[in-house]
């Protein structure tokens, strides 16, 4: 085994900070000047299209919601929402307890570090400001693929990014949009970490994973003595 893949939210940040996102919505609506209930019903509405970069980047996206809420926002008043809406999306980044330590640890062992995250264009565009990004050899971003997890694209890019084959990697993640299916699918060893003990978690993740992983743990903490141990089939 040569490297690990992770998902993003819910599995590198810290779950009990993603109730956040409505704040946010409701904040940037604000500064668009449009209706806070409209807003967020569009940007829910439009998640599946937003992750796969259909509106463009994050001022473009946020000039179309607020056309669709009936409203031709000024420049400024985009400035105001963009810087807003990545503010919001920053503070729902925030690395979960424990978790650069993991990374740290991992690299130190040797091993390849990947990313695959289901994000819009926020997490795309900040992410070389993130304690994250130093630590993470290669990043797939939805936005910028023009695809969602399970597709295979997205895990045959990270494998080759890397440099290993996707036999070769562990696929650590949550179980949304159904990533430890296309992980197994394409050769990756799935590992699902739970969130045990963020009992609200689950319901930010669409698309729920039925397949079975090769391991599974409650903590992203907890993979570290199943990866060192170098073998997908160690107890």
């Amino acid at each position: 085994m040569k490297a690990v893949v992770f998902d993003f939210f819910g599995t590198l940040t810290d779950p009990s900070v993603e109730a956040g996102r409505q704040a946010t919505f409701v904040a940037t609506a604000a500064a668009l000047g449009v209706s806070p209930a409209a807003f967020c019903a569009e940007m829910t509405g439009s998640f599946a299209r937003r992750i796969v970069g259909e509106f463009g980047d994050t001022r473009e996206t946020l000039r179309e919601m607020a056309r669709r809420c009936g409203t031709t926002p000024a420049e400024s008043e985009l400035d105001a929402a963009v810087r807003t809406q990545l503010a919001g999306s920053a503070s729902v980044s925030t690395p979960r307890p424990g978790v650069l330590d993991v990374l740290h640890t991992l690299r130190d062992r040797g091993l390849r570090l990947g990313l695959i995250s289901d994000c819009s264009s926020e997490l795309y565009e900040s992410w070389p400001g993130t304690p994250f990004a130093p630590l993470i050899d290669a990043a797939v971003f939805s936005w910028r693929e023009g695809h969602r997890k399970p597709d295979q694209r997205l895990y045959a890019a990270v494998a080759d990014r890397l440099g290993v084959p996707p036999a070769s990697c562990w696929y650590v993640g949550d179980g949304g949009s159904r990533e430890h299916w296309g992980a197994a699918r394409a050769g990756m060893h799935p590992i699902l970490v739970t969130n045990a003990n963020y009992p609200t978690a689950a319901s930010y993740r669409d698309d729920p994973d039925s397949h079975v992983p090769d391991f599974v743990v409650d903590e992203v903490s907890d993979i570290v003595d199943v990866v060192l141990c170098q073998d997908p089939s160690c107890p």
